[in-house]
């Protein structure tokens, strides 16, 4: 019975890994159709967001049904209920990059209003900061977390920087509005990702500190 119990928390957490696994492809490929201005990259993401949505069911069926026939301890009851919590998260991931791929369908039909430099930059920390959020949820390594948690600064300077930059285009010529604030956008959930990728390493040093860091600045 222990044995399969053991292999029932591992399953749990390779179903959170594939899902993180698909959202962190979602994201990629939005933002590289967008940067290589090559729509055929998206062809895929919708059908991505299908398996995302049926894994965002499952993993808290699974979640569920462990809590109320196993009766976990204190220790696996938080490896289950963060791995709930990391499942939504994911979820919204996956939502941003819909999004990102939505205003990236826009973006390709009309000329860029200046060259991608800091959107690229944005969505490689953001990735990153996700990888590496997952990478702690499977060590259950809190360094880790925490160290990927003070990213979280780059992403949001980088979406200020952007909106500046494209407001004094949008303050230049009225026809650069349109995409500009699409670009805009773009920054905007690529911020949101790289928030949530923050949340997961949250839920993790609360996985195994049992601590809750939440609305408080990473140690130095």
């Amino acid at each position: 019975m222990k044995k399969h119990y053991s292999e029932e928390l591992n399953h749990l957490k390779e179903m959170v890994l594939r899902m993180g696994g698909l959202v962190e492809t979602m994201t990629h490929r939005a933002v590289r159709a967008l940067v290589e201005r090559k729509r055929e990259i998206l062809a895929d993401v919708v059908e991505m967001e299908q398996q995302v949505d049926r894994l965002h069911i499952d993993i808290d069926e699974i979640a569920l049904g462990m809590i109320a026939l196993r009766q976990p301890t204190a220790t696996d009851l938080r490896f289950i209920t963060a791995a709930m919590k990391i499942n939504t998260d994911l979820e919204r991931i996956g939502d941003q990059a819909i999004n990102i791929t939505e205003q990236t369908e826009k973006l390709l039909s009309v000329p860029l209003v200046k060259p991608l430099i800091d959107i690229p930059r944005m969505a490689e920390v953001a990735e990153e900061m996700l990888k590496a959020a997952l990478d702690a949820f499977v060590r259950g390594d809190v360094e880790l977390a925490y160290r990927t948690i003070k990213r979280d600064d780059a992403v949001d300077q980088l979406k200020d920087q952007v909106f500046r930059e494209l407001l004094t285009f949008m303050m230049a010529d009225a026809s650069t509005i349109a995409p500009s604030m699409d670009l805009i956008l773009v920054s905007r959930h690529l911020e949101r990702i790289a928030d949530h990728a923050t949340n997961i390493c949250e839920d993790v040093i609360f996985m195994v500190k049992g601590k809750d860091v939440r609305h408080q600045d990473p140690p130095e």
